[in-house]
């Protein structure tokens, strides 16, 4: 295969993954209240302003940006709208789930109707070692506000479409409600009939066809992991060493510090490339 140019990858740059100052943050015409981010990064702010200086610099070396758009509604199987605890009471955020706490009781969906489909999601999330399932805090929400690409990155990406009189591209992810989708390859249990939750294969060969790949975004210990593992499992070859991650340009969630360690010293075992946007040039 002849590798004809770099692309830049950018997992989930999303508004309510970055920890905005109040100033970069806007008011609900409805509520008149500050619209603040659901699921601030702590460091995605700052990761966002270094990627899109990188973007400015490097820009007339990149062939292809790809950019990936954490997609949700309310009513979702990790948001607190899905659930209800044993008394009817609310789930708070950042509480994981378990197959075993649903039989037992001490969870349930709010739609009776939907307990067996729960728990058969639960269960092979399980059998196959993924995440505990958590239950987030709404966030990107389809059409809102923190749905929207952070406005640094967002400038870069505009300015290099002009520059290179081409579009960027987009990869939707998560808008299914019955599976999460931290990875932009696939689900986490890809629903068989929602083709749009199984392998993504037109990226995967995109992605194998450059000359190398540059990885960003947030976060490092979830939705950028699950990509870059994805990636690197469906890889095809031993070689990794065409993947590079911007390891300034992406952050973990609070409390997940161990899994940004622990996915960065893997990756960088098998080949894949650990640079920051301060020293690597194209």
């Amino acid at each position: 295969m002849r590798h004809t140019e770099t692309q830049l990858l950018i997992i989930d740059p999303q508004n309510d993954f970055c920890d905005l100052p109040e100033n970069w943050q806007p008011r609900s015409p409805v509520t008149e209240q500050v619209i603040a981010p659901s699921l601030p990064v702590a460091g995605a702010h700052a990761d966002m302003q270094r990627l899109a200086s990188w973007i400015a610099s490097q820009g007339e070396k990149l062939g292809q940006i790809t950019l990936t758009l954490d997609s949700h509604q309310s009513y979702d199987i990790a948001h607190p709208a899905f659930w209800q605890q044993r008394d009817g009471s609310a789930v708070t955020p950042f509480t994981q789930i378990t197959a075993a706490q649903v039989r037992a009781g001490d969870f349930a969906p709010r739609n009776a109707a939907e307990q067996a489909r729960t728990l058969q999601y639960l269960d092979q999330l399980e059998a196959q070692g993924s995440y505990t399932l958590m239950v987030w805090p709404l966030h990107c929400e389809i059409g809102s506000w923190g749905h929207g690409v952070h406005a640094s990155v967002l400038t870069a990406c505009r300015q290099w479409q002009d520059l290179q009189h081409r579009a960027v591209r987009h990869v939707f992810k998560g808008m299914n409600p019955w599976t999460e989708h931290y990875s932009a390859i696939r689900a986490e249990v890809p629903d068989a009939q929602d083709p749009e939750t199984g392998l993504n294969t037109a990226l995967l060969a995109q992605l194998r066809a450059s000359h190398q790949f540059v990885i960003a975004g947030e976060a490092s210990s979830h939705c950028v992991r699950a990509t870059t593992e994805h990636i690197v499992d469906n890889w095809g070859s031993e070689d990794f060493s065409r993947i590079v991650l911007l390891t300034d340009c992406m952050s973990p969630v609070g409390g997940f510090e161990a899994a940004h360690t622990a996915f960065l010293q893997r990756m960088h075992a098998i080949g894949v490339r650990c640079e920051t946007s301060a020293s690597f040039n194209l």
